[in-house]
């Protein structure tokens, strides 16, 4: 595992942002295109996933910075609200 530089046994505060979200019955396709339209921090990054579910994950990561929190999609679009966890990101393996 590689640990991100500057970052030691204690940890600096989160620089990422877990964001879940499950869409209403047939709306994952607009829901994703709501998504991909979100902006990402100046440096960041954000990796979306899909599960069979009509799960939506995003992974922001803001290195030396902490996340902002993502909005609410319009509610059409959902089962349930979003939810979001903020994390310190710790290493990278397989790298």
């Amino acid at each position: 595992m590689t640990p991100p530089s500057g970052r030691g046994p204690d940890l600096l505060g989160p620089d990422t942002l877990m964001w879940e979200v499950r869409a209403a019955p047939g709306r994952l396709a607009e829901l994703l295109a709501w998504v991909e339209r979100l902006p990402v921090p100046p440096g960041g990054s954000a990796d979306v996933y899909t599960a069979a579910d009509d799960r939506v994950v995003v992974i922001l990561r803001t290195p030396g910075a902490t996340p902002p929190g993502l909005p609410g999609p319009p509610a059409e679009l959902l089962s349930r609200p979003p939810h979001q966890w903020p994390f310190a990101h710790h290493g990278t393996l397989g790298r």
